[in-house]
């Protein structure tokens, strides 16, 4: 199943999401995200959050004029409607923006991400 994780910079939740499907689903999903308004970059505490899980993020920021096309579902987190015409059905996940939020609060933001990643996971593979 292709799946896109969509945020509004693409610098913390939907690479988060990205990598925890990759790592953990990558069997069942290929997983790309993008940004409403991509960020300059991967900010150096979701890195470290993600080094925590043993997983590294190599990419960097996108758009989503630089995803790929032909995707099974989107995963919106941004909390903004995603710009038309959606070529794929949406699914809106309420995910706080983990951006200048003490480091204790990423890591439960990241931590959510896993556990809503890990059930689209099971769901796909049930």
């Amino acid at each position: 199943m292709r799946v896109l994780f969509v945020c509004i910079g693409n610098a913390c939740r939907s690479q988060m999401a990205e990598a925890f499907a990759r790592a953990r689903g990558g069997d069942v999903i290929h997983a790309e995200s993008a940004g409403l308004w991509p960020a300059s970059r991967i900010p150096s505490e979701t890195v470290e959050l993600m080094l925590e899980k043993n997983i590294r993020l190599d990419g960097f920021p996108k758009g989503l004029d630089q995803t790929g096309i032909g995707f099974d579902l989107i995963v919106n987190m941004s909390g903004e409607p995603l710009p038309e015409p959606v070529s794929a059905p949406v699914r809106e996940w309420h995910v706080e923006d983990p951006v200048c939020l003490p480091m204790m609060r990423q890591r439960e933001i990241r931590d959510q991400i896993e556990v809503l990643v890990r059930g689209l996971i099971a769901e796909i593979r049930g």
